[in-house]
């Protein structure tokens, strides 16, 4: 009998066995993440998990004050965040697979905390304690900013994920400003100008519209007249591109409402330096009005402002949503 033969068989045999052995432990070594369902809800809503003598009490009003305070810039009061408080016996099975969920409640301890993806996936759960109700109430009030940030990112997020499902495959923003966004495909071209391009969808009672334009670099440089240029510009940019009905004698088109000043807030989009405008929009000579989102995005690279703007047209109905959703497109901007 041939020794080599042998020896190589069973080199083989015992090579094989080893690799085996280790690949099994390798896997062993990774922990498996355990798994989680898909988080429910609609956009906007958060399961409020707390006892009812402190839901109807002083404490649930603190609750509502921070968490269903209304939206800035629309043009009736409704809220950040549609409240539907449960006592924590109801938090159970499919009901935990919320997406956003507050739990507030007496405990030996104070404070505040934002756990992600707890029962499902994607989820933030924030906890709220207090060993007073007193305690509980100063803990609402120093962490419900951070809370709702958290919540209102996931949201936009969870908005912008939805999108993917029908993406628009429109390249006109891409030919005429060197962008892209993520715009469903219910959004139409419906003009397209010289340095002006206006999409827009049906809705069942008016449209949502987005409108996208440049200005010069060096544009609202002055802090002391800042609102003024943004309204200055609204309104010279409605008349140039957005009329109203016709009206004999008259002429009308999309302006900056005058009784209220828009709200300005610093931000930042596409990782560029920005201002967000939040105001109402009126048809100037014409009973039309609506809520509008600006943001005014300095690009350097380009010398330029860019500007993306939303506004909604949906009379004798809420408006919260509309606007949340073109504000979730255009913060997908990128920038080529």
């Amino acid at each position: 009998m041939q020794l080599l033969p042998l020896i190589k068989s069973y080199m083989k045999s015992f090579l094989i066995t080893v690799f085996a052995s280790v690949f099994l432990l390798s896997c062993q070594d990774k922990p498996s993440k355990p798994y989680k369902p898909a988080s429910l809800g609609s956009i906007n809503t958060l399961a409020v998990v707390m006892d009812n003598e402190l839901w109807e009490g002083a404490v649930g009003d603190k609750v509502r004050e921070h968490f269903a305070a209304p939206v800035l810039g629309l043009t009736w009061d409704e809220p950040l965040l549609n409240l539907e408080h449960m006592p924590s016996s109801v938090f159970r099975g499919t009901t935990r697979h919320r997406r956003a969920v507050l739990f507030v409640d007496l405990d030996t301890v104070s404070g505040a905390q934002i756990q992600e993806d707890l029962y499902a996936t994607p989820q933030k759960v924030a906890v709220i304690k207090g060993k007073t109700e007193s305690e509980l109430i100063t803990s609402i009030e120093s962490a419900s900013e951070q809370i709702i940030s958290s919540f209102k990112k996931m949201e936009l997020e969870e908005s912008q994920s939805r999108f993917l499902k029908s993406l628009s495959k429109e390249t006109v923003l891409s030919e005429k400003f060197g962008i892209s966004m993520r715009l469903p495909s219910v959004y139409n071209v419906g003009k397209e100008e010289d340095g002006f391009v206006w999409m827009d969808r049906e809705i069942q009672k008016g449209s949502m519209n987005i409108i996208v334009y440049e200005m010069p670099g060096d544009s609202f440089e002055s802090d002391s007249t800042f609102v003024q240029d943004i309204v200055q510009m609204r309104d010279s940019i409605g008349k140039r591109h957005i009329p109203g009905p016709d009206v004999p004698g008259k002429t009308t088109y999309m302006g900056t409402e005058k009784a209220f000043a828009p709200y300005v807030f610093p931000a930042e989009v596409a990782g560029k330096k920005a201002v967000e405008v939040r105001g109402i929009w009126e048809v100037v000579n014409y009973p039309m009005a609506g809520p509008f989102l600006t943001y005014i995005i300095n690009d350097k690279e380009r010398n330029r402002k860019l500007v993306l703007e939303g506004f909604t047209f949906a009379p004798a109905t809420n408006k919260r949503d509309y606007m949340f959703e073109l504000e979730a497109i255009m913060k997908t901007v990128n920038f080529q």
